[in-house]
């Protein structure tokens, strides 16, 4: 089997059928190390025992992704400071699906290919009644998800061990001349069975007591979850500009003393030190947000474009992989674009700061310059007017919706990012770039959509309505839009699909060359 692609939302496996864009304003986000696509190491591993696999399941053995994976382990008994979702869900998924991502297993299903998805289709390995499915996130090529009976189940790329469990898997030898001659050859598909299945985290690896789960969050090559006391636990690695960073465990902290940073995978779920009476969780592609119950928010991960509210440099780094006060002061929520993020005060003012050469904070200050950052959280000017309820940021683009339903779009606007005609709104809403052409849009409003949540990818976005319906729009390669195109889609388009038609959607969430929509499950 080839190597694949590094998971990274900013560098994703080429798409022949995907339209090219020209950067003619460079752009500190793509000058990730990520860009450059690293091998997956031995993506062929040695093929272990038996004995020697994760076997989740206390009877010793192998279940699959609908049954139960392990016995309930004694709860904590602390005081519960969050209360875990209980409305079992629906998941659709579309996208590309060729490093499993899209959790619909190693091979077709009643003649359907776990691959190249067009539009949602329904995941039967999640099913509402066997797994119950309260909560989902996706990541740059891996999912994360927390189930009723508090099991988190995972998904898609574990080559940085965002998975937090055992894949290890050896692709089966064939017979090259058999398989020319074969009529099924086209049907084969090289998944690994271990990451295209939705499997649960083994109990014991959360230790001998498992915390009530509340929130699960994903990256690019890592995964958190947030427990009902407030605590923080995380497995996987960030990546900063050249590669893998490392995650900071207890250990590491200890060894800070000494000067000494550990560079490695965190390859099962460890409590994040520093952060308690945590009540929301934000993920960029690489950092990390945490909100308390006080309203503090704290920052963690790599830092590269100012998206942590504080200067990193080369030579103290690692240091930032410990979380650390945001100078900000009763603020109760938060957002985070790939290298971006948001803060909302309880007077309703939106913060932000990171990446801005594409003015994806929303704040005017070096939009159009490769390598202009917001150092410090700055008050979002352009969105004093509006009383926002759900904001998020992509790559170079940002999204959000007001109490009123409104639908705001902001950033780069070069290739669909916008959702709407370019040609019809006031040139004093948009930035041109040396050709004349639109680059940048300011905060304006998608009309007659009225909005309840959103999401943003690199460069597409998702709207859900009041009434459950959703709306895609942006670089539509690998069907990542689930429009059932790979071309761009430049308006704000109805998603349809025989399995979402008549059901209520309250969710939509971006991977890197994917998409989860979810529902509540009907009886």
């Amino acid at each position: 089997m080839p190597p694949r692609t590094a998971p990274t939302r900013t560098t994703r496996k080429p798409t022949p059928k995907a339209p090219a864009r020209n950067d003619s304003i460079p752009a500190t986000c793509h000058m990730n190390a990520n860009s450059s696509p690293a091998s997956k190491t031995a993506l062929q591993k040695t093929a272990k025992s038996k004995s020697e696999i994760v076997k989740p399941a206390a009877n010793k053995k192998r279940l699959g992704p609908t049954e139960p994976i392990s016995k309930p382990a004694k709860r904590l008994k602390a005081a519960a400071l969050n209360t875990p979702p209980t409305q079992r869900l629906d998941i659709y998924v579309c996208g590309d699906g060729e490093n499993g991502e899209l959790g619909l297993g190693a091979k077709p299903i009643d003649g359907k290919k776990p691959t190249y998805v067009k539009r949602p289709r329904r995941n039967r390995l999640l099913d509402a009644t066997t797994v119950g499915i309260v909560q989902v996130a996706a990541g740059g090529m891996h999912c994360v998800s927390l189930t009723h009976d508090q099991k988190i189940v995972t998904w898609g790329v574990n080559d940085n061990a965002a998975l937090g469990r055992d894949t290890s898997w050896e692709a089966p030898t064939r017979d090259v001349d058999l398989e020319s001659n074969s009529e099924d050859s086209d049907d084969e598909i090289d998944l690994n069975p271990l990451e295209s299945t939705p499997i649960a985290i083994p109990a014991e690896s959360f230790g001998k007591s498992v915390p009530t789960f509340v929130q699960v969050i994903a990256l690019d090559s890592a995964s958190f979850a947030l427990t009902s006391e407030g605590l923080v636990y995380g497995w996987g690695t960030f990546r900063a500009n050249d590669g893998v960073m490392g995650f900071f465990t207890k250990d590491a902290i200890e060894s800070e003393k000494k000067k000494i940073y550990e560079k490695k995978l965190q390859r099962k779920p460890v409590p994040i030190p520093f952060l308690t009476k945590i009540i929301s969780l934000a993920a960029g592609n690489n950092h990390m947000l945490a909100l308390d119950n006080n309203g503090k928010v704290f920052a963690w991960g790599a830092g590269e474009q100012s998206q942590l509210a504080r200067r990193v440099v080369e030579r103290t780094r690692f240091g930032a992989l410990t979380p650390c006060r945001v100078a900000l002061s009763k603020i109760k929520q938060i957002a985070c674009g790939a290298y971006h993020c948001f803060a909302i005060d309880e007077s309703g003012l939106v913060y932000a700061w990171g990446s801005n050469n594409f003015g994806q904070t929303g704040i005017l200050d070096g939009a159009g310059q490769g390598d202009a950052t917001i150092l410090k959280p700055g008050i979002v000017e352009s969105l004093r007017p509006y009383k926002i309820r759900d904001i998020q940021g992509g790559e170079h683009h940002s999204i959000a919706c007001t109490d009123d339903g409104e639908l705001l779009i902001w950033g780069r606007c070069d290739d669909g990012q916008a959702g709407i005609k370019l040609d019809e709104l006031p040139k004093d809403r948009l930035v041109f770039d040396e050709r004349g052409k639109p680059r940048i849009l300011m905060p304006t409003i998608i009309p007659s959509i009225h909005a309840v949540s959103v999401a943003a990818g690199i460069d597409n976005s998702f709207a859900v309505t009041l009434e459950g319906t959703v709306y895609s729009w942006g670089f539509s390669a690998n069907y990542r839009n689930g429009q059932g195109t790979d071309d761009t889609v430049k308006e704000a388009t109805l998603v349809s699909s025989a399995d979402i038609k008549g059901k209520k959607l309250t969710y939509a969430g971006c991977g890197g060359q994917f998409s989860v929509l979810a529902g509540p499950a009907e009886n």
